[in-house]
């Protein structure tokens, strides 16, 4: 059984002496925030709080705008033995994400407005923001759009047939020029799968080693390629999920320099690990894009590093344990992300100096906000408590049992990660990390 959530009315607290970080404002200082009635009062240094206000010291820890997962997979409908809206948020408020988008990969696909709705209602049980992605293609069967007016009425906000590209040229053209009409942005699963047809891994050496059939990066490339052409063909937005490839890096790179409204994200595993992590054969290595090699794994953090890569989302993809423990060409893709997302950005990004705590901060706060044109998160005067608290000092193992989320596949168990959740703040309630 999944870990249960507890979270406490909270209306005023006093945050002491917090190191916050609010990379929208420009904001790095030690500084007391006050919170009175689930709203920002005043952020200042040594503020006098009123009797009945709770003190959380915060010395030592940081505080920064509610982190958002823009790439998660919740299961339901269809799936609820793996996932459902209100474990899968807790596993995000664990990871001390208060904002996350679920993709539309369900059974049914999420294509139908009741559907939307139906997420957005057990989103609205937890204090996580749940903006649910809707499916581009009616079924994501890649051949008819689906009724986009409809979707956004409902609170789609973007259009996706993640698990798979969107067919074809023409369909892709066709739903980015509708969404567009609305503001909104396809989200693009780039890969050609008749060139990875029964592929489990990256193609290369590897795979010729272990025997396994490849998943070229040539076929993320070509789809990266097409939907950059044809953003700047129609000058509507995309944005590329999940990109692995080093080419598909330098094609989004080439194409933000000619100011085509592309945007991409990467997910921590494709910056933690490469396809060796497969010579074992254990399936929580086992995800779509494939891990990749060695020089693409330094092309992804060349990537965040110059700002090609906008947004670190997680791509939470739970499955049974049943399910995974069978040999690797049989096992699905994907693992889980949404609780060592936060360890491994501050063990293998911050610390390790490849970027500085706020440029990571914005990755995971302002950039998918932005790019889904949704409200900031604003650790400012007047505006809505919606905060992430933690340590970039402490250190802890990685113990699957204790997850909260309803699925244990991850290739992380047993990792000790410096950086921990501490607690979390958003509509007007507070989650205290038990196990800091």
């Amino acid at each position: 059984m999944p870990r249960e959530i507890i979270t406490t009315p909270a209306p005023n607290l006093l945050f002491r002496n917090a190191h916050v970080v609010d990379p929208g404002l420009g904001l790095e200082q030690t500084l007391d925030v006050l919170v009175e009635n689930g709203v920002i009062k005043q952020v200042a240094p040594q503020i006098q709080a009123p009797y009945n206000f709770e003190m959380i010291n915060a010395s030592g820890l940081v505080l920064t705008p509610g982190w958002f997962d823009m790439h998660v997979h919740f299961r339901e409908p269809g799936r609820e033995d793996e996932e459902t809206v209100i474990t899968g948020c807790a596993a995000a408020l664990a990871g001390g994400f208060t904002g996350v988008c679920p993709m539309p990969n369900t059974s049914p696909a999420t294509d139908k407005a009741e559907i939307v709705k139906a997420i957005i209602r057990q989103g609205e049980q937890t204090i996580v923001d749940v903006h649910p992605i809707a499916a581009a293609s009616k079924g994501r069967n890649g051949k008819e759009p689906t009724e986009i007016a409809e979707l956004v009425d409902a609170g789609a906000v973007a259009f996706s047939d993640d698990g798979c590209s969107i067919r074809t040229a023409e369909l892709t053209r066709r739903v980015m020029e509708y969404a567009g009409m609305f503001n909104k942005t396809i989200i693009e699963h780039a890969e050609d799968d008749s060139l990875c047809v029964n592929g489990a891994m990256n193609e290369g050496l590897i795979a010729t080693k272990l025997g396994l059939p490849g998943m070229p990066a040539v076929a993320e490339d070509i789809i990266v390629a097409r939907d950059i052409l044809l953003a700047e063909y129609l000058g509507v937005r995309v944005h590329i999920a999940h990109i692995s490839s080093k080419r598909a890096i330098d094609l989004v790179r080439w194409a933000k320099a000619r100011g085509v409204p592309v945007t991409c994200e990467v997910t921590p595993h494709h910056f933690c690990l490469s396809h060796d992590a497969v010579i074992g054969f254990e399936t929580n290595t086992k995800m779509n894009p494939p891990l990749r090699a060695g020089d693409d794994v330094d092309a992804v953090i060349a990537g965040l590093q110059d700002n090609t890569i906008e947004v670190i989302a997680t791509d939470h993809a739970p499955h049974s344990s049943e399910e995974k423990n069978v040999e690797y060409g049989a096992a699905p893709f994907g693992i889980i992300g949404l609780e060592t997302a936060l360890g491994l950005i501050i063990s293998r990004l911050v610390l390790t100096k490849k970027l500085a705590l706020a440029k990571a901060v914005e990755k995971v706060t302002v950039a998918p906000r932005r790019i889904l044109q949704l409200p900031q998160a604003q650790i400012k005067e007047g505006r809505p408590a919606n905060l992430t608290l933690f340590s970039i000092e402490k250190k802890w193992v990685v113990d699957k049992a204790k997850f909260y989320s309803k699925s244990r596949n991850t290739p992380f168990d047993g990792w000790q990660l410096t950086g921990q959740v501490f607690g979390v703040y958003n509509k007007s309630r507070w989650w205290a990390n038990l196990d800091y």
